[in-house]
């Protein structure tokens, strides 16, 4: 994995904390995905309880990016991070 990305990256992640509005709920699902993704790769651990709807939710995002290569889940983050800093820059 290129320095770039993981710098880019790892920006994105600080960028992300400095929006002026939050994200809504589905796009904020979306973003931990992705960073799931690029830092841990595949889902991996128990999905959560039944009682944990947070918790289920959160997983199962991740899970549908199964098989992504880090670097690509890295790279569509660092775009909606900069997609939600164009739309709230207007």
């Amino acid at each position: 994995m290129s320095t770039d990305i993981k710098t880019r990256f790892e920006k994105a992640i600080e960028d992300v904390e400095k929006l002026p509005r939050r994200p809504n709920n589905d796009t904020l699902l979306k973003l931990y995905a992705l960073y799931k993704q690029g830092l841990d790769g595949d889902v991996s651990g128990p999905k959560p309880g039944f009682f944990d709807f947070v918790g289920t939710v959160k997983y199962e995002a991740w899970a549908k990016l199964k098989g992504m290569r880090s670097e690509q889940a890295m790279r569509d983050y660092i775009e909606l991070v900069k997609k939600l800093e164009d739309e709230q820059a207007r």
